[in-house]
């Protein structure tokens, strides 16, 4: 062969696999991560928006669910391959029949830092509900019975000594739809996402009574897998991983100074402006409901055994649930105890 045909046959080959990468040949990993639609899941619209996923080879589509239960179920299903909402009975169970790994932390409540708020309609406060004391007698608007917002209630009913038989609790399947009871005075109150409730604060269709956060230290937030994707997709559980995580240190230096307490940094206007765009909010509406999220987006684990122990008192999950089968300690960052 010529060094003339060589050269040719040489820039074929280049061609031909130049054709292959354009017509699809490398692909990258196509992923689905189910969320809410709340400003907690900050990392994982900046991670889409930043191209950190798309940098780890990963295709990812974020779809979105009106509560978290649905999403745990979404999960081992195979419908989405990773969730990122707050825990609940059914992703203990889940876990406890080895269907569901956790595998990172995402928002935790944190005082100046609105996880969930804790609102009342405006009839029950002109009726004299005006403080988280007042609760007795009264209903109290979940999204599921076990929803996250369940146990929040079940910690401030014990911060304030409140018979928790004495609040009639109502599910009412869907974030928005707790907004509308609390609005239309269907319920007397709700532990709801700040993200959500946030503009009925805001035109007074609602009473703000407190920030879940400034009273009880609860971890509402988590990242998790199935049991199946943690075993035997380890790279790319560990290639979403370095992105969610890059994107949660981008969130966390936005918004929380070194005391990590509140304090909005030179790219807090670029952050809020990605999760608007995938919330709904202006930025503006958003600054008030960020939630807390540390640089490592590490997992509360004495709290999540205390929600593990809570929810097996309740008859909420099986009582052989364990700590081991939820939290995946090949991926999860433990929060340090101070």
């Amino acid at each position: 062969m010529s060094s003339v045909q060589g050269r040719l046959a040489r820039l074929a080959i280049v061609g031909f696999v130049a054709f292959g990468v354009s017509c699809g040949f490398a692909h990258a990993e196509a992923i689905k991560i189910g969320v809410v639609k709340v400003a907690a899941n900050g990392p994982n619209f900046i991670a889409q928006e930043k191209g950190y996923f798309a940098a780890e080879g990963l295709e990812a589509e974020i779809v979105a669910f009106d509560s978290a239960e649905p999403i745990a179920v979404a999960v081992v299903s195979g419908a989405v391959d990773f969730g990122a909402t707050g825990p609940g009975g059914a992703l203990y169970n889940l876990a406890g029949q080895n269907a569901i790994r956790v595998i990172s932390g995402l928002a935790r409540e944190s005082p100046g830092f609105p996880v969930f708020v804790f609102v009342v309609s405006n009839q029950a406060y002109q009726a004299g509900f005006k403080t988280f004391k007042d609760m007795a007698g009264h209903s109290g608007s979940v999204t599921q019975f076990g929803a996250p917002s369940h146990y929040a209630y079940a910690m401030l009913e014990a911060k304030y000594h409140i018979d928790p038989a004495s609040v009639r609790m109502v599910p009412l399947q869907s974030l928005p739809n707790q907004v509308t009871g609390v609005t239309g005075g269907q319920v007397d109150s709700g532990v709801i996402l700040a993200t959500v409730t946030t503009p009925a604060i805001n035109r007074s269709d609602v009473k703000l009574l407190g920030y879940v956060g400034d009273e009880i230290p609860i971890q509402t937030g988590v990242v998790f897998t199935a049991a199946k994707t943690a075993n035997d997709r380890r790279p790319t559980v560990e290639k979403f991983l370095r992105a969610f995580r890059k994107a949660a240190r981008d969130y966390h230096d936005a918004f929380i100074g070194p005391d990590e307490k509140r304090l909005d940094g030179p790219t807090a206007p670029e952050i809020l402006a990605m999760i608007g765009k995938y919330v709904g909010q202006s930025p503006q509406q958003l600054k008030a409901g960020i939630s807390y999220i540390d640089a490592d987006a590490t997992l509360d684990v004495q709290d999540i055994l205390r929600q593990i122990a809570w929810f097996k008192a309740q008859g909420m999950i099986k009582t052989d649930v364990t700590g081991d089968q939820v939290i995946d300690k090949r991926y999860v960052i433990a929060k340090p105890d101070r």
